[in-house]
């Protein structure tokens, strides 16, 4: 492949960069999700004063959080290979 001008280069470059920024900017969208899902599960199940030990309340509190937590990472990680899919 051989460019005919600088211009046709910086192009390219810029489509790239422009790809590599939207793919980053949509990991860090996706942390920020589990970041707070984590928090969330945390506050719901565990509270401002944490024991030593999980009672069955806390355990299935937490199972179900984490669930929730992966269907949510799931659906998250289809929708944004469907966003780059469409963009290809």
């Amino acid at each position: 492949m051989s460019f005919d001008g600088s211009e046709d280069l910086a192009a390219v470059m810029d489509s790239d960069l422009q790809d590599f920024i939207q793919v980053q900017q949509q990991k860090a969208q996706l942390q920020s999700s589990a970041h707070k899902l984590t928090d969330m599960c945390w506050d719901r199940c565990i509270g401002d004063k944490p024991s030593s030990k999980l009672d069955g309340k806390t355990e299935v509190c937490l199972s179900n959080c984490v669930e929730r937590f992966i269907d949510a990472s799931m659906f998250l990680v289809n929708r944004l290979q469907k966003n780059l899919a469409s963009h290809t």
